[in-house]
């Protein structure tokens, strides 16, 4: 399990979270707050950027991203990089 600052997290929660980010046809509904979790919980470190810019280094793979405002889903285009980003870095369901 994974300790946040809402409790624990159950691991099936970012397993779900990461079988989504890789379901085919791309999905476009997706949380970003689920997905910077899983991200976490992989070993990802995460850093603020300039406005939404989230920048992301996973397992030596690195990737800037914009946070979805003002809706909290991520688009199919952010999902497609998000699963590149998993894949160089050898995160796969």
């Amino acid at each position: 399990m994974f300790a946040d600052d809402e409790g624990i997290v159950p691991m099936a929660k970012h397993q779900k979270t990461l079988n989504l980010i890789f379901t085919n046809p791309v999905l476009g509904n997706i949380a970003w707050r689920d997905i910077e979790k899983m991200l976490v919980n992989y070993g990802a470190e995460i850093s603020e950027g300039r406005g939404s810019r989230v920048r992301v280094a996973l397992n030596g793979e690195r990737a800037v991203f914009h946070r979805p405002h003002p809706e909290k889903e991520t688009d199919r285009g952010a999902v497609k990089s998000v699963r590149e980003l998993l894949e160089n870095a050898g995160v796969v369901p």
